[in-house]
This record gives C-alpha cells, sequence and structure tokens, in this order.
C-alpha cells in the first residue's frame, strides 16, 4: 500500500480542473507557428494589461526580494474607496477561486453540504469535494440557475450556496431583483456565495447593486477577480466581500502572503485605470455582437450572453474542435460541464473574432 492509497478517498475522486490550452502547447504539438495561433478558450481580456497597472509593476522591480504586504493594505484602500466597503468586508486571493476555496475551507467540512447549479463554474464542485463535503447540483434552466430548485435543495446540512452571475461556461444572467429575492429565502445559516467574476462586462440596464445587500445580509459574499475586463488573469488576483464576521474566519484559513508584491500594485492601479476599463467593455460590446452575429450566418444557436464568451451548439463539438485547433484557432470544449454538444468562445479582437469565423466555417464544410 502506498501514501496515495492512503489519501483520503474524496481527495482521490477529484477530477483536475482542465485549464485552456495555451499557444505554446498548440504550438509544440500541431508543429505549427506560435505566433499565427489566436487562443479564444480562457475568456482573457484581448486587449491585454492596463498601462497604469505596467507601470505599477515596473516601480515595484527593485524591490521583489522583500515580502508582499500580507494584508493588502494599498488595494484594500483602493478596493474601499471605489466600492465604498471598509477594510475588514475584504478579502484577498490568489485570484478568484482562491477566494471561493477560502469560503468552502471556512464553512464546509464532512458531513456538510453545499449546493450549485448544474452547468456552473468547475471550481464549485472541486472546492467541495476537497473538504469532503457534500456537493448537490441542481438541475439548471435554460443552461442558467434555478434559483426556486436551489432553494428547495438547501438541507440541514447546507452551509453555502454558489451563483456565478453571469455563469461561466454558459454565459447566463440572473437579473438582480431574483437574487435579492433569493437571499431572503434562504436561511441566515447558509452563506450565499454570488461569483461576479464577470459583472463589469453587464450592459446599463442589467446591473445591480449587490454591495448594497451585504448590510442587509450578513450571509451573503460577493466574489470578483482582476482577471477578466482588469487584464491581470497572469497575475491571479481576485477579493471576496462579506460581513466582517464571515471575512475573518476566511483570513483565517488563508495563506499568508497569497497574493504577491506585483499583483497588489497591479490590481489597485488597474482598478482605478478608467479609460482601459471603458475600451474593454466597449470592444467586448462589438466582439459580442460580431461573434453572434456570425454565428447566425453559419445556423448555430447560441446561449444568450452576458459575459465576455458565447457559447454555441455545434454537431460533432468535439471534432469540430479538433479541426479548429489544426487551423491555428483555440477555443473551449465544455464536454466536461455536462455539454458535449456545445463549444465557448471568448471574444476576442476584431480581426481574431473574424479568423474564428473563417476558421469555423471550414470545420462545419
Amino acid at each position: 500500500m502506498s501514501a496515495c492509497d492512503l489519501a483520503p478517498g474524496y481527495v482521490r475522486a477529484i477530477a483536475p480542473y482542465q485549464p485552456g490550452k495555451p499557444t505554446s502547447e498548440l504550438a509544440r504539438e500541431l508543429g505549427l507557428d506560435e505566433a499565427s495561433i489566436i487562443k479564444l478558450a480562457s475568456n482573457e481580456n484581448p486587449l491585454g494589461v492596463s498601462p497604469k497597472a505596467l507601470a505599477a509593476m515596473r516601480a515595484l522591480l527593485d524591490g521583489l526580494a522583500r515580502y508582499p504586504d500580507g494584508n493588502g493594505f494599498e488595494l484594500k484602500q483602493a478596493l474601499s474607496q471605489r466600492l465604498g466597503v471598509a477594510h475588514n468586508r475584504i478579502v484577498l486571493g490568489n485570484g478568484s477561486n482562491d477566494v471561493l476555496e477560502l469560503a468552502a475551507r471556512a464553512f464546509l467540512a464532512p458531513g456538510l453540504s453545499a449546493v450549485y447549479s448544474q452547468h456552473a463554474f468547475a471550481v464549485y464542485p472541486l472546492a467541495v469535494m476537497a473538504i469532503g463535503a457534500r456537493g448537490i447540483e441542481v438541475k439548471a434552466h435554460d443552461y442558467g440557475h434555478d434559483l426556486a430548485a436551489m432553494a428547495a435543495a438547501v438541507g440541514s446540512d447546507t452551509r453555502i450556496v454558489f451563483i456565478a452571475n453571469p455563469n461561466n461556461p454558459t454565459g447566463t444572467f440572473v437579473p438582480g431583483p431574483q437574487i435579492e429575492a433569493f437571499m431572503a429565502t434562504v436561511p441566515t445559516r447558509v452563506l450565499v456565495v454570488l461569483d461576479e467574476a464577470y459583472t463589469e462586462y453587464l450592459r446599463p440596464e442589467c446591473r445591480y447593486d449587490s454591495i448594497a445587500w451585504l448590510g442587509k445580509y450578513p450571509n451573503l459574499v460577493i466574489t470578483r477577480t482582476f482577471s477578466k475586463v482588469f487584464g491581470l488573469a497572469g497575475l491571479r488576483v481576485g477579493y471576496a466581500l462579506a460581513d466582517p464576521a464571515v471575512a475573518d474566519l476566511m483570513n483565517r484559513v488563508r495563506q499568508p502572503f497569497n497574493v504577491n508584491s506585483l499583483s497588489l500594485a497591479a490590481a489597485a492601479a488597474a482598478l482605478g485605470d478608467e479609460a482601459f476599463i471603458r475600451d474593454s467593455y466597449e470592444l467586448n460590446c462589438r466582439g459580442m455582437a460580431q461573434i453572434t452575429e456570425g454565428l447566425d450566418r453559419l445556423g448555430l444557436q447560441h446561449i444568450p450572453a452576458y459575459g465576455n464568451f458565447v457559447t454555441f451548439a455545434v454537431p460533432n463539438a468535439s471534432e469540430v474542435f479538433q479541426k479548429l485547433l489544426r487551423l491555428g484557432v483555440i477555443v473551449r470544449p465544455i464536454a466536461a460541464y455536462g455539454m458535449p454538444g456545445h463549444l465557448r468562445v471568448s471574444i476576442g479582437l476584431e480581426a481574431e473574432n473574424a479568423r474564428f469565423l473563417v476558421a469555423l466555417k471550414q470545420a462545419l464544410a
């Protein structure tokens, strides 16, 4: 018997998260010129990194021999000023994945359960399984969250409900009033983790003020990321907003220095780069129209999208995915999310979107 055989069964049962294929990997596999490959698989910002974030990182290079500020004061101060929340409501993480896991570590244990939707972000079941807790997957409605069914699934052992809004990988959206009505029905002993990784991409008519709910619902945790509209996916920095008592428990299980110096500085600077945020949002709106109109011309159904990606149905999705790879275009297969007949494409630059649509037409021929 090996040490691996003695690892907890719930750990050995975990299927590792599969990220989008890097361009370097595809170039090695198929002998392609990496510079010719376009990656539209991981919902990254096609404009790159905020110029203000780059400047903030360059200013820190000479100080990298020092540990980062373990409390993240400057970033918390920037978040506090922008969002109107106190420092003791903020939990910083190595990406929003980290703060999702911190919530699970602080509030779940073997014998307890968490509720999440079918076709929701893969990190929810991973975080739950890693603790040895039980995941309750609720059947989706039109590929999105069925909040009534999720409320009904909450049991006496439930401690967390995860909601992604907009949802990844389907792109679906639940209007704010429906989420607040859901909050009013959930027992206060159950933490509602509202994952708003894509909230900056919402159009004005869809936006809602979840932060205003924090004072009313002490069991609400809002998680957000700097990986999307702020263009800092490679730095891994995210945050949670919560009741001070909840934030305190999450910080107790947080690793020291879980956010590095460059990430802290870049995130604080990116938060105030209004021009970059505006340009990223506007580019996404144009690209979303370009992609969805192209899919319509090809006769492919797509799920109404509210983030920076589109999920569409395609015959022989696995085969089409492989054909696209050979054409130097990386999208995301989502069979692991229970959607083997769909692919997900991130919004890119105008030329990248156009090339994807041409390649898709070839792959379908």
